[in-house]
């Protein structure tokens, strides 16, 4: 088995697995770090290739589509992270549009591969995700939700790069007499 299918099999075996834990929902946001010389076995940042990204893509695309969340790619450190989002969620969250336009050396191959790619693309500086995928240690945290999760699965690498995903869940306020979830009955508010 090529790499290129070693990988596109490890994404698609890692997100099934990470939805059966997360149940991300329509609407919500998965966050994507990526760093395809990580993957390759290279240093962060040196040898990016848009093959193993074009690879990556349609996994994180397939999974968007069957669970009808959107996507965010996070850019290299050169964009400060910036994300490229399609439009519409930029409308729909309200979200702020920068002027950029990510490629291989600044941007990186994954999200420029992903700018290529989106139907309307745009590049936004926040959001605030759901979940997401940090693949390499690209740092996504910035782009989580209070209060991010770890979400355990049994595979620990893509290709060369370890992976770590999260969810997201709402705080938990109110203290020892708060109620955390929905019941028939309030006898416990008393």
């Amino acid at each position: 088995m090529s790499i290129i299918q070693q990988i596109k099999v490890e994404i698609a075996e890692t997100l099934d697995e990470y939805q059966q834990q997360a149940q991300l929902i329509k609407g919500d946001i998965f966050v994507v770090g990526c760093s395809t010389s990580e993957i390759a076995g290279e240093r962060i940042g040196t040898s990016g290739s848009f093959e193993i990204a074009q690879a990556l893509y349609h996994a994180f695309k397939n999974y968007a589509d069957q669970h009808g969340v959107y996507l965010a790619f996070q850019c290299c450190e050169h964009l400060n992270r910036a994300l490229v989002v399609e439009r519409k969620l930029l409308q729909f969250k309200d979200l702020e549009e920068v002027s950029v336009i990510p490629h291989r050396k600044a941007g990186g191959a994954m999200a420029t591969y992903a700018f290529e790619q989106f139907e309307d693309p745009v590049v936004v500086e926040f959001i605030r995700a759901d979940g997401g995928i940090d693949i390499g240690s690209t740092l996504i945290g910035m782009h989580l939700k209070h209060v991010a999760v770890p979400v355990r699965v049994s595979r620990k690498r893509i290709g060369h790069a370890p992976i770590t995903l999260a969810k997201t869940r709402p705080k938990l306020i109110g203290g020892e007499r708060a109620i955390y979830t929905k019941r028939n009955d309030m006898e416990k508010c008393n």
